[in-house]
Parts: C-alpha cells; structure tokens; sequence
C-alpha cells in the first residue's frame, strides 16, 4: 500500500467513525490528515493498517482534555 492510499483509508475511516466535526467545530477530516502520516512513519503502527490506526486515536479522544 502506498503513503498516499494509507492516508485516504484513515481519513475516510475516520470521518466514518467519528463524523465531520469536533464538538468545538473542527474539522475531523483536517485533523485526520494531519495525524495520518505520523501513523505511516511508524513501520509497527504501519502494519495495524490505517482502519485500526484511525480506531485507535479515535480511541484516546474520549481521554483529551
């Protein structure tokens, strides 16, 4: 899978997930762009594939703030 095939599954995965906006109005899509490539350079998290990369930061937001 390439970087740029790998970011458009996260992003699309989660926008699915997590829908269009933030509470605050933040766009989840800027956001997941934005995280998807730190997610890539990692070969281990690489391997998850980008579905469970997305689920997983999906996962911390409950956590944020």
């Amino acid at each position: 899978m390439t970087e740029a095939a790998f970011i458009d599954r996260f992003v699309n995965h989660m926008v699915l997930i997590g829908g269009t906006e933030f509470a605050d109005g933040s766009s989840i899509e800027k956001y997941a762009r934005e995280v998807a490539p730190t997610y890539w350079a990692e070969p281990n998290q690489r391997e998850d594939g980008p579905e469970a990369c997305a689920e997983a930061d999906i996962d911390c937001w409950e956590y944020a703030g």
